[in-house]
């Protein structure tokens, strides 16, 4: 007995991964023992013969004889492997994948598998059809277009390396290989569907890791068998694969600067002592991202309950919900002692406090170690899916063919997440963008993503991350919201893409409040305001009604989405003013920023508007005080492009000057509201027509916003000088008035050629279709409209009250 607890202890003092073994021997060496000496030293020289090995095995995970190859403890498995073979057809069965995954095959060369259709008639029947089916009907949707004509779709087989870990990079037969599927022709009707999911376009099969051996390759980026039950010291690698490799850019968060201790009226729930607590000074924490769901407020933090909870092993785990639960053990399990969770840290019914802790969230998530998102219910009742046995549903799928372990690639991250609830919920944008490190929690697997790199469960990709390699889930997650490290100076304004970018994403999740609309992105508007300097670091100042105010003329140039009904966002505070026309966060649904190409085609996907010049200064706007505030807009001077045309010699010129105290009131014998905006600018009148032909009028039951051309009756006929966009309900009239806001350029389509001329830089001007009642203007469209045609149309210079 000595010498077993001789060799106990020499498997104590051992590396890590020895002690893996430890766990499956112990018993057997007390066994072996009772078995006789000869037993007991066979077995003791298999333990050294693994700990042997397994010390030989470098810290990320390569092996340090052999930098290529990588013998992993699944080659024994395999060998007692007792799943037969599935049975394969005619055309499958003359496959030699094995040759085909060592040599690897170009696009170019694919092998004919035969047409889409006859395969996914034999999925049920051949193995390697079965997974091509699952593939196909899993990117392509085809659950939800069970109709689509698939007739004339051939599909074909190539393999290429699904890239690299290591350096240098090792010549190509030593590189993990995946199956892909070329297929020549896709489904029409799939294409959008496809961009709303997020979905990716090529079809893969991969190849588990247990035969990568077979090859003679190591298991980066091979397969890996998802569990019932999560591996959370896998979770834990992730993490410190991230710390410890990725230095600065994963760490720093560049909006919050030196900013890293936390306001004193922040709490956290200590998982130790089992307490809510304030926070240490400079601690380090976890956040948890998740959906309330509805249920009800047992387990909230209250004014009654704050003491109690405040006291060692005074937070009951009784009626905590299981996503909440589930996450406390977890952070317990990876070794960490804070988490932050909003229904447990912010005294609910404490609307001082509420407002505090919401106004630095953006401290929260940008600050936090990492953050949890549960992402796999519906509701806080709902479990963190995998975290304890039984609460997923497997989706992986394996077959073996031609005995080979193949299986589909569970979805991307950026899949899993626009597949579930989460993602649609308001609240959790700002979550998402702001933090640093993330854990996916979802139904098909759980996902680790940093600012450099990605792993989760189904693929072995756990590696330092180098400069030139790659992987396939580079790219698939769900992105970050500001630049990597704080921009240089001379782009400090690229921020207002990326604000743009936001708000047409925000604005297409739900809010079971409607009025927290513009909480529950305040901690983005915070990261910018901080991050860029704008209002002088003042969020105040910086954003009215999630409106940036430094760059207005941008933010002013908001489209509704075409398939969204006009409808102002109703408020539950007693006696509150609408907000005003001007700002998107006054109107349900979604909205987004689109460039000049949206004024030739509603459907335009293009990029962000611009503006070209400044047409008007200064701007105003009544305070939330019910005072009257000249903004500090950035102006933008207009560059030429030489030789200057012609037509451009005889510019839009805008009038100019500071507004006298009496301009900046209106005879209505009451205040103006906050928010109202006041400007001096020219205002016109057209007529509109609704542009005809097109998809849109083939389906203008769905569609609540078109195009209508702006008509100019300076000519006869009239011409048509620009384009709209207006709201179908109620149907606009016959002309509108409208107000010239800035400069821009555009594309062709958007007015007639003919009559007013090529296009050249700057010849259009954005202008803002308005109804005006008591001296108050509201929105009611936005367009672009040709420069001369408003200069023909003896425009007259107004003091604009917008509302």
């Amino acid at each position: 007995m000595q010498n077993l607890q001789h060799i106990q202890i020499l498997l104590l003092t051992a590396p890590a991964r020895c002690l893996q073994a430890l766990s499956l021997v112990t018993h057997g060496l007390t066994l072996a023992w009772g078995l006789g000496g000869g037993t007991f030293v066979v077995l003791v020289l298999w333990l050294f013969a693994v700990c042997k090995h397994t010390t030989n095995v470098a810290s990320d995970g390569t092996s340090e004889s052999d930098p290529l190859l990588q013998q992993d403890r699944t080659q024994a498995d395999i060998q007692g492997d007792s799943i037969p073979n599935a049975p394969l057809c005619s055309i499958c069965s003359e496959l030699d994948l094995h040759q085909i995954l060592l040599d690897g095959i170009s696009r170019d060369k694919a092998i004919p598998l035969g047409s889409l259709s006859s395969i996914l008639k034999k999925s049920d029947q051949c193995g390697f059809c079965h997974l091509v089916s699952l593939v196909v009907r899993r990117t392509w949707l085809l659950d939800k277009f069970p109709h689509s004509d698939l007739s004339g779709i051939e599909c074909g087989l190539f393999s290429l390396d699904c890239g690299c870990l290591r350096e240098p990079t090792p010549e190509p037969k030593k590189l993990c290989h995946r199956l892909s599927i070329h297929t020549s022709d896709r489904p029409r009707e799939i294409y959008s569907a496809l961009m709303t999911a997020q979905s990716g376009l090529s079809l893969e099969i991969q190849l588990m890791e247990e035969d990568a051996f077979k090859f003679e390759r190591p298991t980066d980026l091979h397969g890996r068998r998802v569990n019932d039950v999560v591996d959370v010291g896998l979770v834990k690698k992730w993490i410190e694969v991230c710390q410890e490799g990725h230095g600065d850019i994963c760490e720093s968060v560049w909006w919050m600067g030196d900013v890293r201790r936390l306001p004193d009226f922040m709490r956290m729930v200590d998982v130790v002592s089992m307490a809510v607590v304030p926070a240490p000074p400079a601690c380090r924490y976890v956040a948890l991202s998740y959906l309330w769901g509805g249920i009800g407020a047992e387990y909230w933090t209250t004014k009654d309950n704050i003491g109690e909870r405040s006291t060692s092993g005074g937070l009951n785990m009784a009626n905590v919900p299981d996503t909440i639960a589930d996450s406390i053990q977890l952070v317990r399990q990876l070794g960490e002692r804070y988490i932050w969770i909003d229904t447990l840290c912010i005294i609910q019914d404490d609307l001082k406090d509420k407002i505090s802790q919401i106004h630095a969230m953006d401290l929260i998530y940008g600050g936090s170690y990492f953050t949890i998102y549960a992402a796999g219910g519906t509701s806080a009742r709902d479990p963190l899916p995998g975290h304890r046995p039984r609460t997923r549903t497997p989706q992986q799928h394996i077959e073996v063919i031609q005995g080979l372990h193949l299986s589909v690639p569970l979805p991307t991250p950026i899949e899993a997440l626009t597949l579930s609830a989460w993602s649609t919920r308001g609240w959790t944008y700002q979550e998402l963008m702001l933090s640093r490190r993330r854990i996916y929690f979802t139904a098909q697997q759980v996902y680790f993503e940093c600012r450099r790199d990605i792993f989760c469960e189904d693929l072995v990709a756990e590696s330092r991350r180098l400069a030139s390699s790659t992987q396939p889930l580079r790219y698939r997650g769900a992105g970050n919201f500001t630049n990597l490290r704080k921009p240089m100076h001379a782009r400090m304004d690229d921020y207002i893409s990326s604000y743009m970018i936001a708000i047409g994403q925000y604005t297409q999740r739900n809010l079971t409040v409607e009025s927290d609309i513009i909480d529950a992105i305040t901690a983005l508007t915070n990261a910018l305001t901080r991050g860029f300097e704008l209002g002088g670091g003042d969020p105040a100042r910086a954003f009215h009604f999630g409106m940036t105010l430094t760059d207005l003329e941008h933010a002013l140039l908001w489209q509704h989405h075409p398939r969204m009904p006009r409808a102002r966002r109703s408020l539950t505070d007693e006696g509150s003013s609408p907000w005003p026309s001007w700002a998107w966060a006054a109107w349900r649904g979604a909205v987004h920023y689109k460039g000049g190409a949206l004024y030739a085609w509603i459907d335009s996907d293009s990029d962000w508007p611009r503006v070209t010049e400044s047409v008007i200064d200064p701007w105003y706007v009544v305070d939330h005080n019910g005072d009257t505030v000249q903004l500090d807009v950035r102006r933008i001077h207009r560059a030429f492009t030489y030789p200057i045309p012609e037509e451009a010699m005889n510019p839009y010129s805008s009038p100019q000057g500071i507004l006298d105290p009496s301009q900046l009131t209106l005879d209505i014998h009451r205040p103006l509201d906050p928010g109202t905006l006041i400007f001096r600018t020219t205002s016109s009148r057209f007529s509109i027509i609704r542009r005809g032909g097109g998809d849109n009028e083939k389906s203008s039951a769905r569609v609540y916003h078109d195009l209508f051309n702006i008509l100019s009756s300076a000519s006869s006929p009239s011409s048509w000088v620009g384009s709209v966009i207006l709201p179908l309900d109620p149907a606009p009239p016959a002309s509108l008035e409208f107000i010239v806001l800035s400069r821009t350029s555009a594309s062709p389509g958007v007015y007639d050629e003919e009559s007013l001329g090529k296009f050249y830089h700057g010849c259009m001007l954005y202008v803002m279709a308005v109804s005006q009642n008591e001296g108050l203007m509201e929105r009611v469209g936005l367009g672009i409209i040709h420069e001369a045609a408003w200069i023909a149309s003896s425009a007259q210079e107004k003091v604009v009250f917008l509302r």
